[in-house]
């Protein structure tokens, strides 16, 4: 948005609506879900996959995630070893085929509450918003993992999965806006998207929203809770720079630890656009 937006057409209101992504940012401190599972179905084909590589496409759609996987130099180079030849989409369909009743079956698992994101729900409702969401999940995934966050006392009022949409999903705009429409918010600038991941970045900011990078609790980091504890101060706030500095990079408005410390984040953004700022 222009700095030389006349005043009349700015938004000046209040948040209306949270857009929140879910591994990484709601519920599984560190995304081990996706990370772990595509890993064993990686195995399943005799390729050796790292958590590091498996976290790089982290964001995308996960049949998009496998093709990106696909494609880094080192995991090509194994694939080409042992298969005699690149990584096709039919590859790709095989190993998604592979990935997919894994996830449904372990996203459960993994899928606890992240510390802070019940109390923060409370807190934004009371302050009239309402509640999206969207992932890289699939809705055959989504539809395991909703009810398992209800069962914990989390709600939201709209989820978006990858495939629900016709024009696919991250980077792109298109979930976070189906949630735009469905909550019925009238500006996209009223809005905020809160992700752990680069492309779940680029896609609030690609629909108009401001957007909230999570650094400690999600992909950037990739550590569980109790490892985290286990770190020192120091080293945690290595993690927390490092991964402040990519979310930052793709574009993030405001960059905190995890969703316990979003409602301070959000006073910030209303300060902003009290002072004329748009996203």
């Amino acid at each position: 948005m222009s700095a030389t937006t006349p005043a009349a057409r700015r938004y000046h209101g209040p948040i209306q609506g949270l857009i929140f992504d879910w591994a990484g940012t709601l519920v599984d401190f560190g995304s081990f879900a996706p990370t772990q599972v595509l890993i064993d179905a990686f195995a399943g084909f005799g390729i050796r996959i790292s958590m590091a590589e498996a976290r790089l496409p982290m964001g995308l759609a996960k049949w998009d995630h496998i093709q990106a996987l696909g494609k880094q130099p080192e995991v090509a180079r194994r694939w080409q070893e042992r298969f005699g030849k690149p990584m096709q989409d039919l590859d790709v369909d095989a190993l998604y085929a592979a990935f997919l009743p894994l996830q449904v079956e372990r996203v459960a698992q993994y899928s606890d509450l992240i510390p802070g994101a019940l109390a923060v729900m409370v807190q934004m409702r009371a302050r009239g918003m309402r509640i999206g969401s969207c992932s890289g999940y699939p809705r055959v995934v989504m539809d395991r993992l909703l009810p398992h966050a209800l069962q914990q006392g989390l709600r939201v009022d709209h989820a978006v999965a990858t495939d629900d949409l016709k024009a696919g999903g991250r980077p792109g705009p298109w979930m976070a806006l189906a949630n735009v429409i469905e909550l019925g918010i009238g500006d996209v600038r009223a809005c905020v998207k809160i992700d752990d991941t680069v492309p779940g970045i680029s896609e609030g900011l690609a629909a108009g929203m401001w957007t909230v990078g999570l650094s400690l609790s999600g992909n950037e980091t990739g550590l569980t809770l109790a490892e985290l504890a286990q770190l020192t101060p120091s080293d945690i706030e290595t993690h927390r720079a490092a991964a402040s500095a990519r979310l930052t990079a793709a574009g993030a408005h405001f960059v905190i630890d995890s969703i316990a410390d979003l409602p301070a984040a959000i006073d910030a953004i209303e300060a902003r656009i009290a002072a004329g700022d748009q996203p």
